[in-house]
Formats: structure tokens, sequence, C-alpha cells
């Protein structure tokens, strides 16, 4: 009979996260979504005694490091106790927001739980029936900042174990979406006859390769409008020559990016009826809506601040059905809508406030902000995206108004 072990890999829980941007939120779901990550956190163990798993690797982020709190450790410790209660082991590391050196665990856990100490690459070795099965790698970040290239200590070094495991808080070398740490190529893990890499702190899952697997799970439960959809783990089976993955969702709140045309719509009361029909869901969440309109109307009805009533009346409904929908965010955009484009390379006002717009970046005007120490909590830096979206709806309501006449 071939060699068989069943487990969870999970990364970033990100435990007490603040959940920034959602200060208008009502308190009747504000709790909720506070509560979130440690709803994920009870459905992943719940998930890992439904399967009977034999361990589960917990890669990197377990908490906020700007937000760790006591309590965020006592239900981590709750829940590892559990675990052990169904014979059940843990393997965690710490990364980049939850490393050695900035924070101070008080909490001691259970035997069941191993943690990789150093930022020097280790190992355990798990037996099932007192047999040596499975050699998991993996270390914890001691400082904010690991920049060295960490898969190259991966040495296995005992063959005579059936099995591999790579744990790896880290990301791609070429990665411009976040900030790069432990990097590593996709050729790199061809280095070592590893079984399986389980990667963490990039939050959207993604498997990089199929053999061997290496995997990132993403994040456990959505902390903001850029993680959107569904959010939770890997369950993982891995034999002799075969692995198995199935991806579990176990997040509490999702969110959701809804681009609505309402075109068509010749009255505001319809714009309200079809952004309804748009919202209906079977899971709590958080919209951030997009309505776009090739009509002038749409212009015209946001100028009169008629969209703010609208969104208001939206909410009242959907946030109390059972799986309750809020709009925290929304925005318009106007395809080929612009006015007066001829107008842009000209040596007038128009055409100088265009370059300007164009050319200026408005980052200087948020470094203060950026600066103060509360304010870092509650504000992430705008990507190139955001900024050219907010400098795209900052010209067409300029332009609006000094061309409507």
């Amino acid at each position: 009979m071939s060699e068989q072990i069943s487990f969870i890999h999970a990364a970033d829980l990100h435990l007490d996260s603040p959940f920034k941007g959602l200060a208008d939120v009502p308190d009747v779901i504000l709790q909720e979504i506070r509560e979130s990550t440690f709803v994920a956190l009870d459905r992943l163990v719940n998930t890992a005694i439904e399967k009977k798993v034999d361990f589960i690797l917990l890669v990197g982020d377990l908490f906020d490091n700007e937000k760790q709190s006591l309590k965020a450790q006592v239900r981590l410790k709750r829940a590892f106790e559990e675990l052990k209660r169904n014979h059940i082991s843990v393997y965690l590391s710490y990364g980049n927001h939850d490393y050695i050196q900035g924070n101070s665990y008080p909490v001691t856990y259970p035997d069941n739980v191993f943690i990789f100490p150093k930022e020097k690459v280790g190992q355990f070795t798990y037996k099932k029936n007192e047999k040596a099965t499975a050699t998991i790698y993996g270390f914890s970040y001691e400082n904010r900042s690991v920049t060295e290239k960490k898969i190259m200590e991966y040495v296995i070094t005992d063959d005579t174990v059936p099995f591999h495991i790579g744990m790896l808080h880290g990301s791609v070398h070429t990665n411009t979406e976040h900030d790069v740490y432990a990097p590593f190529q996709l050729s790199d893990f061809m280095e070592q006859d590893f079984n399986y890499w389980a990667l963490g702190h990039i939050h959207q899952r993604e498997v990089l390769k199929d053999n061997p697997l290496v995997v990132y799970p993403g994040n456990t439960q959505g902390r903001h409008r850029k993680e959107t959809g569904e959010k939770g783990c890997y369950h993982v089976v891995l034999t002799e020559g075969r692995s198995e993955l199935d991806f579990i969702p176990l997040q509490a709140v999702q969110f959701q990016r809804v681009e609505l045309d309402i075109s068509e719509c010749q009255e505001i009361h319809q714009v309200e009826t079809k952004i309804q029909a748009a919202l209906q869901t079977s899971v709590n969440k958080l919209y951030d809506l997009i309505l776009v309109s090739t009509n002038t109307r749409l212009k015209k009805w946001k100028s009169e601040k008629l969209f703010e009533d609208i969104i208001d009346l939206v909410n009242e409904t959907i946030v109390y059905q059972q799986a309750w929908g809020y709009v925290f965010r929304y925005s318009f955009q106007y395809p080929c809508s612009s006015p007066n484009r001829n107008l842009y390379g000209e040596e007038h006002f128009i055409g100088e406030l265009s370059r300007h717009i164009k050319e200026d970046s408005i980052q200087p005007l948020l470094k203060e902000l950026y600066q103060q120490r509360q304010a870092r909590k509650y504000i992430t830096r705008l990507s190139e995206e955001e900024e050219q979206s907010i400098k795209a709806e900052a010209e067409e309501l300029l332009l609006h108004e000094l061309l409507k006449e």
C-alpha cells in the first residue's frame, strides 16, 4: 500500500485586520466585518477536522503587525487547542507582517504546534503511525524584510522520507504588484525533489506549477476592495506519484466589483431598480459598484447629487437581507464621452488644464498624509490604476462644469 498524507495549506490570515476604507459601513454589519477573519479561522479548523487531515500549514502573516492584538493570539491559541483535541498538528511560519522582532508573543501554543523559529531554513518531521512520513521545511521572518533568495537553502536531508514539503513566504522576483520578499524564479522549484511547495504572501490564489505543485492559497478573508472573490485554503492529498488539490472557501464576507451599464435608464428611479436586481446574493458581500453610461443623463444626475440618495435606498434594502449586501463604494465611467478632446492640444486654459492633469502626479500631495502614523493604519498607497482613475474622474468633473454651457 502506497504512503499518503492529507493536509490543509493556508496563509495570510491577517487576524484582527483593521479593514481599511470601510469607515462609513453601518454598525449593523461592521461587527460582522471585523469578526470575519476569526470566522474564517474557525471555518479552517472545522474543515481540517471534517477532512481528518494529518496537519495544517500556515505560511506567514497570521497577524497584522500594525494591529496585532492579544485577542488575535488567544483566538488562535483556542483554534490550535481544538485541533490538538482532534490529533491534528500545525506547522507555522511568521512573515513580513508578523515578523519575530517586531512583535511579542505572550501566548504559549499547545504542543501540536511547530513554529519555525529562525530566518535560517529549518525542518520538522511528521510521523504517521510512528513512521517518518513527511519532512516540512521553512523559515520565519526575523525582521520585516527578507531580500535574500531563501529558496536555495531548501535541501532534502533524508530521501528515505516519502514526502518533502517546502513552506515559503515570498514572491516571484519579477512581481510588480507587491513588495518582493524572499524572491524566487519558477525554475528554482526544480532544483530539489520536493512534492509540494506551500507559498504565502500573495493574496490572490494561484497554482504556479503543477509538477511539483507550487501553490499560493491566497488569504483566508478579503480585507479591501482589491481582494475580491472567494478566499480560503487548499486541501491537499499526496500519494506517491500523485497529488490532489481542492480549494475550499472560508470567507465570512466577500468583496465584489460590479460594473453596471445604465445607459438605457430614462429616469433616475430606474437606476435604483437596475442596481437592486444586479446585487442579489446568497452570501454576505461588500460591493464596489461602477456605473457605466454613454448617455449624458448620468452626468446630469451626478451633478445634481441624486446618486447619494439612490445608493442609500439600495443599501437600506439589501443590508437587512439574510445574506446581506452593502455598496461601500461607487464610481462612474463614461465611455467615449469626454467633451471636446480636440481642445486638449490647444494653447488655452482647457488645453493647459488637461496637460497638467495628465502629466502631474497626485502622490506628492499625499506625502504628509502617508507620514502620519495614525493615518497609515487606515489607508494604503494608491496604485497606478487608482491614481489614473482619480485623475480621470477629476478631469471629467472639471471639464463638465467648465463646458456645460
